[in-house]
């Protein structure tokens, strides 16, 4: 079972979770490879995201290259990068760093900020890794070396394509970042199976972000309502890591970004930015 920590409105305010939050955030990112912080972001900024991004995703769906993901029933779908759509709750979440910092130490950097949206599919992802081990052939997993943040912007469930997750899996190191594909191969996963792993779909309120080792097993399932499952996404790494490209913010939006202890990869810009045609697909299968 996934851990929920509940968050208090008192932690919220003081943007700090109480010592024992903490310590359960902390040791079921060891353990799980991930947790939930419940109740972390203003519901009415959640809200203004899930209008803008409903109505986006005809815009993305819609695109000659549309970004899928491994198939038609998920879309790769960038939030707004501009003001009236960014969040210190959301882009700089206090409760989020705090955890976040506590696992990958000093000089944490975000370079993403896009989402994935689940539309009504049959379709599935095979299971799959974001980023693979360190080395290949390792007997033993290095630390945690990044952390996707999700928040989902509509209640999330088995229903409306609740994210597979393999809760521990983020310490098989079978996929490295030398391979060629991302996916787990099926041999590996029976092998899961016998020693007792298996895939959860948990339950997850809008407003509450999702941490989860970027090498944990996943893999996104199909959303069997009318309504599209929006969810954001953004990744804090170690200072040490490679980051990807830049991220692009209004030249406005620089002293919003400033923090003290994450430092969002960024250029700030004058010239019009086109969210709708930035996101690529993340399809890693043969083709």
């Amino acid at each position: 079972m996934i851990t929920i920590v509940e968050v208090s409105s008192e932690e919220v305010v003081a943007g700090r979770l109480t010592p024992e939050h903490f310590e359960t955030a902390v040791s079921a990112m060891k353990r799980d490879g991930c947790v939930v912080l419940q109740d972390v972001i203003d519901l009415e900024h959640i809200r203004i995201l899930r209008e803008k991004m409903l109505e986006d995703v005809s815009l993305f769906t819609g695109r000659e290259n549309a970004p899928f993901n491994f198939n038609r029933g998920n879309v790769q779908q960038d939030p707004p990068p501009f003001p009236p759509y960014l969040f210190k709750d959301v882009l700089l979440n206090e409760l989020v760093i705090q955890v976040t910092k506590a696992i990958l130490g000093a000089g944490l950097k975000n370079d993403f900020y896009s989402g994935n949206t689940a539309i009504k599919s049959d379709l599935r992802q095979p299971v799959h890794v974001d980023v693979g081990h360190l080395w290949s052939n390792m007997e033993v997993a290095t630390p945690t070396f990044g952390i996707v943040i999700n928040v989902p912007v509509v209640d999330v469930s088995p229903e409306n394509g609740s994210t597979e997750l393999w809760l521990g899996t983020h310490t098989n190191t079978c996929v490295s970042i030398y391979d060629p594909k991302i996916n787990i191969p099926e041999e590996e996963l029976e092998k899961a199976r016998q020693v007792g792993f298996h895939p959860i779909q948990a339950n997850v309120k809008a407003g509450s972000a999702v941490l989860r080792d970027i090498r944990l097993w996943h893999a996104g399932v199909p959303n069997h309502t009318d309504t599209p499952r929006p969810m954001i996404a953004m990744i804090h790494w170690s200072r040490w890591m490679e980051s990807g490209d830049m991220l692009r913010f209004p030249k406005s939006t620089e002293e919003f970004f400033k923090h003290p202890d994450l430092n969002t990869r960024a250029v700030f810009t004058e010239e019009p930015i086109d969210y709708i045609q930035a996101p690529h697909a993340y399809d890693f299968e043969d083709k």
